[in-house]
């Protein structure tokens, strides 16, 4: 049970982020003994819910983001307390009157964790925050979100049913919204900056086989439109011209939400992914990351493989002390 003081409530640890990563933490820490919260800003699952369908999850043929997203919830919440639509704002580490304020932190105080609703203490954190979509940053892109800008098929392909769109990116996402795309029956044409796809082999050929044509060598400059999506501006191997499209579609990458860590000074490498050892600890000792926030091989299996090895590098950090 935890306990309260000056009305923080007190765990052994807290997860911050509920997706693939998080959810599998939060359930290692709690069978190994942990009194655990996790904290999710939004719903839990991630860009799980984004995922039409899934292939290569061990133990499911076949099934959806958003079924297995649902899955995992329902698994780790036999084990912890979930708090979902609580944004965390900040962290912070308590330091008691002896302590001297310095740019490094103690090992032996505990961290409070600041959000939209209440604070609470921690004695380790467990960072899962995972990663946001990387827009264009062309004119039209924030005047049609939501208005023919879309970064998730899952979510609006409905919409576009027999309509226009194009799927902008090279990737295995890129790849995968646009086939969920042309199976709602959508007349979907993917755009790509280079000559080749970076999507998976399997991916590729899936591509081939439903005749969705790439438009090599190109950019988006320009979305436009009045009230709703109208065309967009296209640079083609140097030549501009404007395509008529009812839907754009973003899917170029990510970017880590990573803002958290600098509130205690976790080491974050160039692109913002947060930096760990092979236990997924940070260079702030009970501070530890896991997911898609830490970079490396973003996949769901990964994920959760961090989010179990983070738990168990936070069981042993804590229960090692005297």
């Amino acid at each position: 049970m935890r306990e309260n003081k000056e009305n923080d409530a007190r765990y052994d640890l807290i997860v911050i982020g509920g997706g693939p990563a998080g959810l599998t933490a939060a359930i290692y820490a709690v069978r190994s003994g942990l009194n655990t919260l996790l904290i999710e800003k939004g719903i839990c699952g991630g860009f799980l819910n984004e995922i039409p369908r899934i292939e290569n999850y061990p133990g499911f043929k076949q099934i959806s983001g958003m079924e297995l997203a649902s899955r995992l919830k329902e698994h780790a919440a036999d084990y912890v307390e979930i708090r979902e639509i609580e944004e965390v704002l900040r962290l912070s580490q308590h330091r008691g009157s002896n302590q001297k304020s310095s740019d490094s932190f103690s090992s032996s105080a505990d961290f409070i964790v600041q959000t939209t609703k209440q604070s609470y203490v921690a004695k380790a954190l467990i960072i899962c925050t995972g990663t946001r979509h990387r827009k264009l940053g062309v004119v039209g892109e924030d005047e049609f979100l939501g208005k023919g800008v879309s970064y998730c098929a899952t979510c609006d392909g409905f919409f576009f049913k027999n309509k226009r769109v194009i799927v902008v990116g090279g990737g295995d996402s890129a790849a995968t919204q646009a086939l969920f795309l042309k199976n709602m029956g959508c007349d979907v044409t993917i755009v790509h900056r280079r000559d080749s796809l970076r999507a998976g082999k399997y991916l590729q050929r899936m591509i081939d086989r439903a005749e969705i044509p790439i438009l090599w060598n190109s950019e988006v400059k320009e979305i436009k439109g009045s009230d709703r999506v109208e065309c967009v501006v296209i640079t083609e191997r140097g030549n501009e011209r404007e395509i008529p499209v009812d839907g754009v579609f973003v899917a170029i990458g990510e970017v880590p939400n990573s803002e958290l860590a600098s509130h205690l000074n976790i080491e974050c490498d160039d692109s913002g992914y947060i930096v760990t050892d092979r236990n997924q600890r940070t260079n702030v000792e009970r501070v530890y990351a896991a997911g898609d926030v830490s970079g490396g091989v973003r996949q769901v299996i990964v994920a959760c493989a961090e989010g179990a090895v983070a738990a168990m590098s936070a069981y042993e950090d804590i229960t090692s002390e005297p």
